[in-house]
């Protein structure tokens, strides 16, 4: 039997036209003010680096913290391969601090996406030496919940230095989650008391080649390693696509989108053995039931929903809509 719904969350990735990248930004910051108004309990928004899509989420959500008055915000995910752990840490304390506490930073850590072709660009005098293990992760974790930077603290003239990150932002180091699609990623996060988000990708490190169950079983080893057992918080990431007050043309288009991308679904796909799952597109009611039968779903009590990539600002609003006032009581949310 499914827990009931507790936490409402959608994902958007915020793409834009190069020729007019405001437009793209001002739409995501719409996007997640609709949320807040539909009643969601979180927003998050994806990383994209070089690419027309968000490459700076935490300075978005800076903006949205300022348009919004209780959603949560988050990012799914920073890839902290790109980043300075130190530097991270001083933003995400600051974003937080104006937002009132509602920042979610999720990351994940790996060399950085076709890392061959921008590492002069990213480290040219240290790529080779760069470390992309969790290390990474640890450092960051470090900073946010307040242990020392430096060996210094005190005055030197009239400057004033702390030994810790500044800001330091109160309950923050509690709401990092890990976007992990390992086995190993589950349990280093719940052994690093992180809350973990998994999405619509997993790694089919054994034999099994059933996502749901994959799925599972990454959500059953992080609880089993993170302090608060049960209780630690996952949410789940899948790709679900209502349709009850789609137009005709809406609905032909998200079925097509589902349809193109289902053959990847059938096997893992590439050397890391990649599974994806099928994208969720129906009726309320039909994806509540689907949901309800999923192995993995059962087991959370959050959710971020995943907005597909490529659709219009007006599928999105529909969308979401129908997933606050449709979708979301079919799953047991009290609103």
């Amino acid at each position: 039997m499914s827990r009931p719904l507790r936490k409402l969350g959608f994902l958007t990735i915020g793409l834009f036209d190069p020729a007019d990248p405001r437009r793209g930004h001002e739409s995501t910051l719409e996007i997640v003010e609709l949320g807040e108004q539909l009643g969601f309990d979180s927003a998050w928004v994806r990383h994209r680096h070089l690419q027309h899509g968000i490459s700076s989420p935490v300075a978005v959500l800076a903006a949205a913290s300022q348009r919004t008055r209780r959603i949560e915000l988050g990012t799914a995910v920073i890839p902290l391969g790109w980043e300075n752990p130190l530097r991270l840490a001083e933003d995400l304390a600051t974003v937080d601090l104006l937002s009132g506490g509602r920042l979610n930073p999720g990351i994940s850590v790996g060399p950085p996406m076709r890392y061959d072709e921008v590492k002069g660009a990213l480290y040219p005098d240290t790529a080779d030496a760069e470390d992309f293990s969790y290390d990474r992760v640890r450092r960051l974790l470090d900073f946010v919940r307040g242990k020392p930077a430096t060996g210094f603290s005190g005055t030197e003239g009239f400057e004033v230095f702390s030994d810790r990150v500044q800001p330091q932002a109160p309950g923050l180091g509690d709401r990092l989650w890990y976007g992990g699609a390992s086995l190993r990623s589950a349990e280093w996060a719940g052994e690093h008391t992180m809350n973990f988000l998994t999405s619509s990708v997993v790694k089919a490190d054994g034999e099994s080649t059933d996502f749901a169950e994959i799925q599972l079983s990454h959500i059953r080893a992080f609880r089993e390693r993170h302090p608060a057992g049960d209780a630690a918080r996952v949410s789940q990431g899948l790709v679900v696509v209502p349709t009850d007050s789609a137009t005709p043309e809406q609905r032909a288009k998200y079925e097509a989108y589902a349809a193109k991308r289902l053959p990847r679904t059938a096997q893992p796909q590439g050397p890391a053995r990649m599974l994806f799952s099928p994208d969720f597109v129906g009726s309320s009611a039909e994806i509540a039931g689907r949901l309800h039968a999923h192995a993995a779903f059962r087991e959370v009590d959050e959710v971020a929903f995943a907005l597909p990539f490529t659709f219009e600002h007006e599928d999105y609003v529909q969308i979401l809509t129908d997933i606050a006032e449709r979708l979301g009581p079919e799953l047991g949310r009290k609103s």
